[in-house]
């Protein structure tokens, strides 16, 4: 079956049920079930031993993280009822658009929603601290295109659980031949929001973010709707707490994973871009009840998050693991030098993914052969090049705008002349 995304549709009131809960949690969430299994009760008292912290917080925290699984973004339900699913998505967009690049003044018959929504935007929350924004975006550009590769790969791990993978699928974003495409849109939307001083007003990466929370609220709703949604085991659709997930695979993940590759954030840096990407979120309307203030809450949320599944997505998570394993694959009409190259590539591909990936996804990629190891090739340079970044001031800014210009380079490259558009797809897959 095949579901009608965009175009003119009735005005749908603001579910009360997007608004926050008290204490629910998704059928699916099942960490209080798993935390009393003895290979969890084992890993704890490793983590104590090692780390010298217990992984699991402290309940309230569980519940709050649990509960916001049925927390969504008011603040745009409200503009996408009022405008979008009035006027068409087009629209609206255009009319968001003109209010960003001259703002919402520019527009006098500006709807209240509208005129919330960007009150919103600009409401500096209180936590908010520009320098750590700052040095936080530093670090994950850094990374350059490598962190791409490691969050592609890192996400695989949310594929067996419902909540995401039934969104993904159900979008057809994430499958078959759009996979390529919408990954680089991501990246895109990395490279605009990472730039220096990209969230401040008028900025690219301020926009980007407004674009991408409408288009995910345009999204959830049409999801909410779809009989194939079951709200009481895996929640609302892009949700608060999938949203969450996403912030700590952008800042402590890879903050602590790329290290396996030579780099060398330090805790303070670490700490700065989990800041960043909770300032990100929030303009993006990822307001959680609980965000971690530093790297021991990070790994207690991650530990949570892993051990909470019930891990049933099955054909349809193992399905979107192949497709992105296949979304650099070599495509037909190629010249010689240019299949070369792109075999190259999809083998850095396949390798990058393979070293990052989770092991329960193994079994639905394609296999990566020697490529696999291509990543710590490059450990030696990383690690010596990060060591001088660290001492001396003036590497640091001319890694920095290395880094900055490989990126974009990729991105260039990947794209061929396309540009990201940041539209929600036109129909639901089924």
């Amino acid at each position: 079956m095949v579901k009608k995304l965009v175009g003119p549709a009735r005005v749908l009131p603001l579910d009360c049920s997007l608004m926050p809960s008290s204490d629910r949690h998704p059928g699916e969430f099942r960490y209080w079930e798993n935390l009393h299994k003895p290979g969890v009760r084992r890993a704890r008292r490793v983590a104590r031993l090692l780390l010298g912290f217990d992984p699991a917080p402290d309940d309230s925290r569980v519940r709050d993280f649990a509960s916001s699984y049925y927390d969504a973004d008011p603040i745009a339900e409200a503009f996408v009822g009022q405008v979008v699913e009035v006027q068409g998505y087009a629209a609206a967009r255009a009319m968001l658009d003109t209010a960003l690049a001259h703002g919402v003044d520019s527009l006098p018959d500006a709807p209240p929603s509208l005129r919330a929504l960007f009150a919103d935007l600009e409401d500096e929350p209180e936590w908010l601290d520009w320098q750590s924004v700052e040095e936080g975006a530093k670090v994950f550009r850094r990374f350059g295109s490598t962190v791409f590769k490691f969050a592609g790969a890192i996400t695989l791990s949310a594929y067996d659980e419902n909540s995401v993978a039934k969104a993904l699928i159900l979008a057809g974003g994430y499958e078959g031949d759009t996979t390529r495409k919408r990954f680089l849109e991501t990246a895109s939307f990395w490279i605009d929001v990472s730039e220096p001083r990209a969230l401040t007003q008028g900025m690219p990466g301020r926009a980007a973010a407004l674009r991408v929370r409408i288009m995910h609220v345009f999204v959830r709703r049409r999801l909410a709707q779809h009989p194939e949604w079951d709200g009481e085991a895996w929640g609302k659709p892009i949700s608060q707490g999938d949203a969450l997930m996403t912030l700590m695979g952008g800042s402590v993940a890879p903050g602590l994973g790329m290290q396996a590759i030579g780099y060398r954030p330090s805790r303070r840096e670490i700490r700065s871009m989990m800041h960043f990407w909770r300032y990100v979120g929030h303009m993006m309307g990822v307001r959680p009840r609980w965000y971690p203030e530093n790297i021991v809450e990070a790994l207690q949320l991650l530990f949570v998050s892993s051990i909470k599944g019930a891990h049933q997505a099955g054909e349809d998570g193992a399905r979107l693991c192949r497709s992105y394993g296949n979304a650099f694959r070599p495509q037909r009409g190629l010249s010689v030098k240019q299949r070369i190259r792109a075999r190259i590539a999809y083998g850095k591909h396949l390798g990058y993914t393979q070293f990052f990936t989770p092991p329960w996804a193994d079994n639905h990629l394609p296999s990566a052969g020697m490529w696999t190891f291509y990543p710590l090739l490059f450990f030696p340079w990383v690690f010596g090049a990060e060591s001088l970044r660290r001492r001396f001031s003036r590497l640091d800014a001319l890694a920095d705008t290395v880094a900055r210009r490989e990126r974009r380079r990729w991105l260039d490259r990947e794209l061929a002349g396309h540009r990201a558009s940041f539209k929600p797809p036109e129909t639901l897959s089924r």
